[in-house]
């Protein structure tokens, strides 16, 4: 999968937009974020993974862990925020049912509950 596929997928969610975080698209839910790309060439803020193509998405904990565990490699949780959800994901190792999975997790922990309910 590439940032373009994600994109696609969760501009596809029930009232998500894109926007700018920190120079980076940011893909939101009243005004929440639940998914982020990487800048290519910027690792500021996947320094220690090595990867190209890489995302960041907001998880609930155990879904986080178990996406983790899961696609090892591929998901896992952030270094310094993990513990709040947040969760790399290796975009070029994922399919696109597993990013359509992991898109729809993170839109459902922020979106507000009429929305994630229909």
């Amino acid at each position: 999968m590439t940032g373009d596929d994600l994109r696609r997928i969760a501009l596809s969610l029930p009232e998500a937009y894109e926007d700018l975080h920190r120079r980076r698209p940011a893909f939101r839910v009243n005004q929440k974020i639940f998914a982020m790309l990487g800048v290519t060439g910027d690792r500021s803020l996947f320094t220690s993974l090595g990867w190209d193509n890489v995302a960041v998405v907001k998880l609930d904990r155990e879904d986080q862990l178990n996406m983790a565990a899961g696609h090892p490699g591929a998901i896992q949780p952030t270094e310094t925020y993990g513990h709040h959800g947040w969760t790399y994901l290796r975009l070029e190792t994922i399919d696109e049912a597993t990013l359509r999975t992991v898109l729809r997790l993170a839109w459902t922990h922020v979106a507000p509950k009429r929305l994630s309910k229909a």
